[in-house]
């Protein structure tokens, strides 16, 4: 699978998802600033995606820092995780991510006799640590949810949480991806998922990289297709998740939720523990981004509405949790309540730490 982001001696390279499934375009963000601004023009994207991007991002301006001493770094450290925490505020992972690399240099700072290049190289050991982490993070969260997927079937899915949203393999598209090598026959629907299409531009192209039977459907069209029996299972990612299981994604998902309760169609979610937000007791409390008018009002550069018209652009909507079949993760799979699954998940985290 072609990386959506890697660590280069030029800086940190990654695919631009804006210019897919037409164009493979890369970019090579030199500083912190540009990884902020990468992520916020959703050159990079997905939850998984933006934490490691973030991640990089502090690791690449401390190696390009001129600081003459920790008091200098400090004060640029500080700055960097306030400029990139800014770019995507509903993202977990993102804050994830940075509170990661604060954490590891507060260590790095105690270290009798730390120097500025020390802390340079294991920052940047740090942020590509968590970037195979990922990676093997999706590959176990697939072990776990391949079997929860028909033998033989069609999965809908919404938006992209595939390679293109983690740092490779995929969450949801993980999940399809595992049950495929595993011998099920499971062809997939794509919602278009607007107003940025990332279903109809990145995960059908994805899919269609892997041999994947893939259908674009407008994403209005869903209910239809359950009502005539030909969705066996839905399958999403997550930006974040509360602690009682409430789920923020892409704007959309909790239609798609309601119409797969109405129909008995069980609705996945995959993602990383990172993504579960246990500070936050329920969805109504995850904070919503609200992105630019154009993106709605244009399409290729051609506008489509009336001049003065009101817009509305939520990037995410949250799915109770009631709608939700399972949560899958690389730690296993949770099941409803979810507040009492993620506990017992934990406390065996916490055995097999403790032995």
């Amino acid at each position: 699978m072609i990386p959506t982001l890697e660590w280069t001696p030029e800086g940190v390279r990654f695919i631009d998802q804006t210019k897919l499934p037409l164009d493979e375009i890369y970019v090579t963000a030199t500083s912190y600033q540009d990884v902020a601004t990468i992520i916020r023009d959703m050159i990079v994207r997905g939850a998984p995606a933006i934490g490691v991007s973030a991640a990089m991002g502090i690791a690449l301006g401390v190696d390009r820092s001129s600081a003459a001493t920790l008091d200098q770094l400090s004060a640029e450290v500080e700055e960097m995780s306030k400029v990139l925490a800014a770019t995507r505020p509903t993202a977990v992972n993102l804050f994830w991510a940075i509170d990661r690399m604060n954490e590891k240099y507060k260590e790095l700072l105690a270290k009798p006799g730390i120097t500025i290049p020390k802390i340079k190289a294991a920052l940047i050991a740090e942020a590509q640590a968590m970037y195979d982490a990922d990676i093997e993070a999706c590959r176990e969260m697939g072990a776990h949810g391949a079997a929860l997927l028909p033998r033989k079937g069609t999965v809908l899915t919404h938006c992209n949480a595939g390679a293109l949203a983690t740092c490779g393999y995929g969450t949801a598209l993980g999940v399809i991806r595992a049950a495929v090598e595993r011998g099920h026959k499971i062809d997939v629907l794509a919602d278009e998922t607007r107003p940025y299409l990332q279903g109809a531009r990145l995960t059908a192209w994805e899919l269609m990289q892997d041999n994947i039977p893939t259908t674009v459907l407008c994403d209005n069209m869903a209910g239809t297709l359950m009502r005539q029996g030909r969705i066996q299972a839905v399958i999403v990612g997550a930006d974040r998740i509360a602690a009682n299981g409430d789920v923020a994604n892409k704007v959309g998902t909790y239609s798609v939720a309601v119409l797969a309760k109405e129909h008995g169609i069980p609705f996945y979610v995959a993602a990383p523990w990172s993504t579960i937000d246990l500070a936050t007791e329920h969805g109504d409390q995850i904070p919503i981004e609200q992105r630019s008018p154009v993106e709605v009002t244009h399409s290729n550069g051609k506008q489509m509405t009336p001049h003065g018209v009101g817009i509305e652009n939520p990037a995410f909507d949250v799915t109770p949790a009631k709608y939700v079949t399972a949560i899958i993760t690389e730690r296993g799979v949770l099941q409803a309540p979810y507040e009492m699954s993620m506990k017992e998940m934990l406390d065996a985290e916490s055995a097999v730490s403790a032995d």
